[in-house]
This record gives C-alpha cells, sequence and structure tokens, in this order.
C-alpha cells in the first residue's frame, strides 16, 4: 500500500501532485503549503524525488517548515511538509 493511500489523521492534509500538471505543480504546492495552519501537515505524494522543490522550499519557508519523507522509494515518495509555530 502506498503510504499516500492510507488513512490520515486530523490537521495532515493530502496533496498528491501527480494528478496536477506539471506547469501548475510548484504553484498548487506553494498555494497548499502557505495554507496551512502552525501544527498542520500536508502529506505530499509523487512519483519522483522532489529535490529542486525542496530546495525552492527551504529557500522560501526556512525553519517554518519541517520536511520529513514517509517513504521514499523508487515511483513512490511521499513527504509530509509540517508547518512550525
Amino acid at each position: 500500500m502506498h503510504a499516500c493511500d492510507q488513512p490520515t489523521v486530523e490537521a495532515i492534509y493530502p496533496f498528491d501532485a501527480r494528478g496536477v500538471a506539471k506547469r501548475f505543480r510548484h504553484a498548487a504546492i506553494f498555494g497548499a503549503l502557505d495554507a496551512l495552519l502552525p501544527g498542520e501537515t500536508m502529506r505530499f505524494c509523487n512519483d519522483h524525488d522532489p529535490l529542486p522543490l525542496l530546495a525552492q522550499l527551504q529557500a522560501r519557508y526556512g525553519d517554518a517548515l519541517a520536511i520529513n519523507y514517509v517513504q521514499r522509494e523508487a515511483g513512490a515518495i511521499v513527504i509530509d511538509f509540517a508547518r512550525k509555530g
């Protein structure tokens, strides 16, 4: 079972990037992260490891965003992005 398909607890919101057109993907991710309140988490699912995106997120959010891999396998990447308070 893909980690993105597992039930989530409250304050974890799934974001499946595989269903977003590539040209809109980063803007959609930034918008979703901007909407998170401190203590909330977005569970990001993708088919590849988004290393350039992670660098952009570090530059944009710094220490205000925790980045934790839940699953890191070829074709199945799941990352929790948690807004810090």
